[in-house]
């Protein structure tokens, strides 16, 4: 289905053009007719799938013919900080011919120029419940107006123990409102908010009982003890345009990022001791190209959106099935090939055995040994990025002859 069809206004074609947009994905092609049609909507997606801009699109495009515009006209509430400045920037790039605003509320950073921006007028707030919810009990958010409620990752918002202060924002929105939520899963007390929170929804569902057709699989049988030598061979033989490595603990990642750090590699690490600053640096030099591998707890395992990213392997494997298909789904986006390695330990066999009921076949295995394309080492130590000690941690990663660059 193409973009003209949908009659979004003219004003939205610049940013659709320069968003690369063509064809519409299966979600936007089933979500954004009901969304400006005014239903309810709940979405059940998997990530990748072009899920933000089949809601941002007709939102902007019933902002576009309000006549009367207001602040504060629609709320996108979201699990992640990440994920709110993803968002944010989509919105930019694509009412990039509109004079319509977004601006970004969390925790973890000054909430001055939140509060600025608020002061200033917006029409899309684009927020963190704990954060809003703060801002709300100050008396800097007015959402006496709102027309338009997204929430957006719901589980994951559960996950993190959000639900209650999402229910406590709903107390302070006005009933008659248009409201889409979005879920990978649906667990008890999240059918039980949508209940609450939506009228009448429209249901989109779009293939979640297994990960994107486009990522091809390998497991990697390996002691816990090997892990680091496996992975850092794999590195030098595999050909990769941007590699996502997942570990299961922030001390995990980081060591981890150093050892890559000092095979030769440009990396970067996000986990949850590293400050709001230091984050947004890794996730732009990453995005960019600056470095070629990011070690990651599951801080990023959702809302991630780097096209680019060619390879996501599991250095841990994860506790949930739907943590992993969360993982890999930061490759193979939008119809790119993906490839997805996950090391497992005899420890792992139980969660081995229960992806591969749900993806309804046997995951290949792997060694060393079989992969057919091989590639020379890179060029030893290049400049890594800085990555602070944990507080915990009282010994120095870094050899003292060695000085890494500092992030700015």
């Amino acid at each position: 289905m193409n973009f003209n069809q949908f009659n979004l206004d003219s004003r939205l074609e610049r940013g659709i053009q320069n968003a690369g947009f063509k064809e519409a994905t299966p979600v936007q092609a089933q979500a954004i007719p009901q969304i400006l049609a005014g239903h309810d909507l709940i979405g059940t997606a998997q990530t990748g799938t072009g899920k933000t801009a089949a809601y941002v699109l007709p939102i902007l495009h019933q902002l576009l013919q309000v006549q009367k515009r207001q602040k504060n006209q629609a709320l996108i509430l979201t699990p992640t900080r990440e994920l709110a400045e993803q968002i944010h920037q989509a919105i930019g790039m694509l009412g990039n011919g509109t004079r319509l605003r977004s601006a970004t509320i969390y925790g973890g950073v000054s909430s001055r120029p939140q509060i600025q921006a608020l002061r200033s007028g917006v029409e899309i707030l684009v927020a963190c419940p704990g954060r809003l919810l703060d801002l709300m009990d100050q008396g800097h958010v007015d959402l006496s107006g709102l027309r338009w409620l997204v929430l957006d990752e719901a589980d994951r918002m559960l996950d993190m123990g959000f639900l209650p202060s999402v229910r406590k924002i709903l107390q302070h929105v006005p009933k008659q409102r248009q409201t889409l939520l979005f879920s990978a899963t649906f667990p008890a007390e999240i059918e039980k908010l949508a209940a609450q929170a939506l009228s009448k929804p429209k249901r989109v569902t779009l293939g979640l009982s297994r990960p994107v057709h486009t990522v091809q699989h390998a497991l990697f049988p390996v002691s816990q003890e090997k892990k680091t030598s496996l992975l850092l061979t794999l590195l030098k033989r595999t050909p990769t345009e941007s590699v996502l490595i997942f570990a299961r603990t922030r001390y995990r990642a980081q060591r981890l990022a150093q050892q890559i750090g000092r095979s030769g590699f440009l990396v970067t690490s996000l986990h949850s001791d590293r400050t709001q600053q230091q984050r947004q640096a890794a996730l732009e030099g990453f995005r960019k190209g600056k470095y070629q591998i990011m070690v990651a707890t599951d801080i990023a395992a959702r809302g991630l959106d780097v096209d680019t990213i060619s390879h996501v392997i599991n250095y841990d494997m994860p506790d949930t099935a739907d943590a992993f298909i969360h993982r890999i789904g930061r490759t193979g986006r939008a119809e790119r090939r993906g490839s997805a390695f996950t090391f497992t330990t005899p420890a792992d066999n139980a969660m081995v055995h229960s992806l591969e009921k749900i993806m309804g076949e046997r995951l290949p295995r792997q060694t060393i040994e079989t992969l057919s394309q091989k590639v020379s080492a890179p060029s030893p130590r290049p400049p890594i990025e800085e990555i602070t000690p944990l507080a915990t941690d009282r010994r120095s990663w870094w050899p003292r002859r060695q000085r890494p660059a500092t992030v700015r």
